[in-house]
């Protein structure tokens, strides 16, 4: 579980492709080599990958992670090369601070950018979403974008709006991101499952 709140940004280093239904990546990053255990899970961009290696690099450390068919089809891992960036987020902890919202990491589906609009020192992102997840985003609901939690302004349709703060446009991918770029996006498990309810109650 995670909250949508980015503690380091990664870069990826290394691709290679293990078989036709899984691809190894290598990520450096700023955390503690030595915290990062064999098997724990990492936000990576929004998806939750589990680790297979860890090393030193350089003044950085590393992990390794290996993506199945079914995260390349449904995420935007497949077009993750060396150079890519990535946001990235530790497990979350009993007792830690929830300063998003609760995120599973289980990517639902790719949104466009469709148009930005920078003011002074923030960003508006309009995105599209495929039609089926549209009736969970909601005005003032949240929602998460590349691992980020954001909180959605506008809706219309298919698409909405968010703002992105100073911090956030610093800190993680979104500050570079041009229209035409696609993001993991994740809906609020709240309303995920009110929808489920709505579906199955009677008459």
């Amino acid at each position: 579980m995670f909250t949508g709140i980015i503690n380091d940004l990664g870069e990826v280093i290394a691709v290679q492709q293990k078989d036709e239904k899984l691809r190894r990546m290598t990520v450096v990053c700023g955390y503690n080599p030595d915290s990062i255990d064999i098997g724990a899970s990492i936000a990576c961009s929004g998806i939750c990958l589990t680790v297979v290696e860890r090393a030193q690099a350089g003044n950085r450390s590393s992990f390794t992670v290996d993506t199945a068919a079914e995260t390349l089809r449904t995420t935007t891992a497949a077009t993750w090369q060396r150079g890519t960036k990535l946001n990235l987020e530790r497990a979350l902890r009993l007792g830690d601070e929830l300063g998003g919202h609760m995120v599973s990491g289980h990517v639902d589906g790719v949104a466009e950018l469709t148009a930005r609009d920078d003011f002074v020192d923030s960003a508006s992102l309009s995105l599209r979403v495929p039609a089926l997840l549209a009736r969970f985003i909601a005005p003032k609901g949240s929602i998460t974008l590349d691992g980020v939690s954001l909180t959605v302004n506008d809706v219309k349709g298919d698409t909405f709006s968010v703002l992105i703060i100073p911090h956030t446009l610093k800190v993680t991918t979104l500050g570079s991101l041009q229209p035409g770029a696609r993001l993991n996006l994740e809906v609020d498990q709240m309303a995920r499952y009110a929808a489920r309810l709505l579906e199955t109650m009677p008459g």
